[in-house]
């Protein structure tokens, strides 16, 4: 079975258009088989955007694991300096689509998790890969760090069912944690670098 974190997805296309209101501003996209939440913007990254502070944030963004674009192109929106990656060729071909579509200037690029990821952020924000398993999903957080500032803040979105308390924990080894916001099981939690 094909999933949206495969390089090359082999379903076939089907593409179509979806509307959505994040913090009641209207967005357009394009999404299509084998890519996360095609049928509409899913309630985990809808909260992340909606618990998300736009006047805290500053300098440099990384949308990780960008799927078809609605958090890069959401905060290009707001005059944020935006790179996007994702390791789905479908996925960056839409966010391309995408960002072009809702009138932002966005960098995009091809990364398995950080390998092509260079400098650093000041912000990483992600709805992480939670199919991946948890080894990948924990060198995914925990390797976030290497690519923020000092001070920088990794921003993700995790739902209680997939261990979001024991993670949070977790990530106190080496991050600031804050959970800013939770919602239907969702917790939204901010990890700073020191």
């Amino acid at each position: 079975m094909a999933h949206y974190f495969d390089i090359e997805p082999t379903s076939k296309s089907a593409e179509k258009m979806i509307k959505v209101l994040i913090n009641d501003e209207p967005f357009s996209f394009f999404t299509d088989n084998d890519v996360f939440s095609k049928k509409g913007l899913d309630y985990g990254t809808r909260t992340l955007l909606e618990s998300l502070n736009l006047d805290n944030i500053d300098g440099n963004v990384l949308d990780f694991g960008c799927g078809y674009g609605p958090i890069g192109i959401y905060l290009a929106h707001h005059q944020k300096q935006v790179d996007m990656v994702d390791i789905n060729k479908r996925a960056l071909s839409l966010s391309a689509k995408n960002a072009k579509l809702n009138h932002v200037d966005v960098n995009i690029y091809a990364s398995n998790i950080y390998d092509n990821v260079r400098g650093e952020y000041n912000y990483i924000i992600t709805n992480p890969p939670i199919r991946v398993g948890k080894e990948t999903l924990y060198k995914i957080l925990f390797e976030a760090k290497d690519h923020l500032t000092l001070n920088g803040h990794l921003i993700f979105v995790i739902h209680k069912d997939q261990g979001a308390k024991t993670l949070a924990k977790k990530l106190e080894e080496i991050y600031k944690v804050n959970i800013i916001n939770r919602s239907k099981g969702f917790y939204i939690i901010d990890c700073q670098s020191y």
